[in-house]
């Protein structure tokens, strides 16, 4: 494509990521750069940002103060954009950075500035188990989210993943260190019989980003919601074994039963960057994969295997830090 073609081309297509500079956003703009968006990667702190500037061309990726709490930083991030992507999400409540004001409130804030803001597409990242009905706040809020969202942009497409895993997540690398030091790893359940019992269906953080791209571009995908998780689906002991075989540690799988984790968590969460907290135990207890709705295969994404993965990001737990043998 001739240059100029190509910056004309940039030009009228500019997408703001809320959230942006997140596990998912990197990867997102890293494939959304090399498709020829302008992108506002619009966050609390844009100096934290900057590291994102050379995935792209000079000035194609520029970071932007936004505070999803406010409307008028909100609408200067979304105007004249012609599509978003909300992938803000915190895992715990902490200050004004809460599940009711990000999760609940923030997602029909985005939606309505958004209609103000001419904006064309909308994308809005939850969660798979959001539910009015669950005993976690957490997914409490991401199900009022979508619902708020709806409410003032139906035409948004929801995407929901299932655990997403990749070299900077924060499931894999956590237990993987926790490998490297500890004599033990925890199987959370009701009872010592089904501790480690809860599933998952993890996805790769690459085909997260692969989805919501193709969302953007597909008209099919205005309105529906997705549910997206990897090929196959793990029990909870089984990814710690997993994590065991692929960082080469000998620890004990210990059944630890949720009332006992719940004790331990409450005084876990004085901690600023606590490794559980009660809510996620709540989480822990529900089985966190795809459901009846469209999934990857509807947006034309093939799976990646976890086992392509994983062993090579945690390679670097081993006794040594020694990569896998080939």
């Amino acid at each position: 494509m001739p240059a100029l073609a190509a910056e004309e081309l940039m030009s009228e297509r500019i997408i703001t990521l809320l959230g942006g500079s997140g596990f998912i956003g990197r990867h997102l703009i890293r494939l959304l750069a090399a498709q020829n968006y302008r992108i506002r990667v619009a966050v609390r702190h844009p100096e934290k940002a900057k590291f994102l500037q050379p995935l792209g061309d000079v000035g194609q990726i520029v970071p932007v103060q936004v505070n999803l709490r406010d409307d008028t930083s909100v609408l200067a991030a979304v105007n004249g954009a012609s599509a978003v992507v909300n992938l803000v999400g915190v895992l715990r409540n902490r200050g004004q950075q809460t599940f009711a004001t990000l999760h609940g409130e923030g997602p029909g804030r985005v939606g309505r500035l958004a209609v103000l803001g001419g904006v064309e597409r909308l994308i809005h990242i939850s969660a798979i188990g959001a539910s009015s009905d669950s005993p976690s706040r957490y997914a409490q809020s991401k199900a009022a989210g979508e619902a708020t969202l709806k409410n003032e942009y139906s035409e948004a497409t929801i995407v929901r993943p299932s655990l997403v895993f990749g070299p900077e997540d924060q499931f894999f690398n956590r237990f993987g260190a926790m490998a490297a030091i500890s004599p033990v790893l925890p199987l959370f359940g009701d009872s010592f019989a089904d501790a480690g019992a809860t599933k998952f269906q993890p996805i790769f953080v690459g085909d997260v980003a692969a989805a919501i791209a193709q969302c953007l571009s597909d008209e099919v995908t205005v309105g529906k919601t997705y549910e997206i998780g990897g090929p196959r689906v793990y029990s909870f002991r089984q990814l710690m074994e997993l994590v065991l075989e692929y960082t080469g540690r000998r620890c004990l799988l210990l059944p630890v039963p949720f009332s006992i984790a719940s004790v331990g968590a409450t005084f876990l969460e004085m901690v600023p960057q606590t490794p559980l907290t009660r809510d996620q135990l709540k989480l822990l207890r529900i089985d966190n994969v795809c459901d009846a709705l469209p999934g990857l295969a509807e947006v034309g994404v093939s799976p990646t295997p976890l086992e392509a993965v994983v062993p090579g990001f945690l390679a670097r737990f081993r006794k040594g830090g020694r990569a896998v043998a080939a």
